[in-house]
């Protein structure tokens, strides 16, 4: 068993995450700018989140390999991603305090604590496969938005996000959470009763994705 297996068979709900309205109104700049500061504020809260999520792994590892390679997840959030995420708010008019004072809406809250519970009640193994759509997912779509010819990048005042998930540095990162995710699952078959387990988590986190999106929109109503 393998990532790109995983993925295939959620194809229907992968396809949902990657080719949302979200991310193809962030490329061809029609996104509504209320909506994408709702998303900056919320996805703050998440990384919060998701780095308590890499804490966990820490001690879910059994051996220092998988302690070095969470700690250095763990690292990359909150000395650099997060410090990114708060420089790139404030060219918004958003300020850290300002997003740290955020209530957090109902998506942020279902996909966080599903994650942090799956890698409560089972292995890391369960925790990684939980952590995948995101880690992996921002990854495949910078990647296929940087390259289409609908994308727009003059003048479009999402072009920094879109660069940032499409350069180098964080496909790279990519790559090794793939590479990380392999090695977990290699010796589980795809139709076994735990390759069918992990399957349904990588499911269930690939569906908050796409709630994640979709509830940016509710400032419009």
């Amino acid at each position: 068993m393998n990532t790109e297996q995983l993925i295939q068979a959620c194809q229907q709900e992968w396809q949902g995450y990657i080719e949302h309205d979200f991310v193809h109104q962030l490329a061809d700049s029609t996104l509504e700018h209320e909506v994408f500061l709702h998303y900056l504020k919320q996805d703050f809260l998440f990384l919060i989140q998701y780095s308590r999520a890499y804490a966990l792994a820490i001690y879910k590892a059994k051996n220092l390999t998988q302690m070095r390679s969470a700690l250095s997840s763990l690292h990359a959030l909150l000395d650099a991603e997060i410090g990114h995420h708060v420089d790139f708010c404030a060219k918004w008019g958003i300020s850290e305090q300002e997003m740290e004072a955020e209530t957090e809406d109902f998506g942020t809250v279902a996909y966080t604590r599903y994650v942090l519970d799956t890698g409560s009640a089972g292995d890391l193994t369960d925790l990684y496969t939980a952590l995948a759509p995101c880690a992996i997912g921002y990854g495949v779509i910078g990647k296929n938005l940087i390259g289409r010819e609908s994308t727009k990048l003059e003048g479009n005042p999402y072009r920094s996000w879109l660069e940032m998930y499409s350069d180098q540095e964080f496909q790279q990162s990519v790559v090794e959470c793939t590479a990380n995710l392999d090695d977990l699952i290699k010796d589980i078959e795809l139709d076994s009763a735990r390759g069918k387990e992990l399957i349904e988590i990588f499911r269930t986190a690939t569906r908050m994705e796409i709630a994640f999106w979709e509830q940016g929109y509710n400032v419009l109503k």
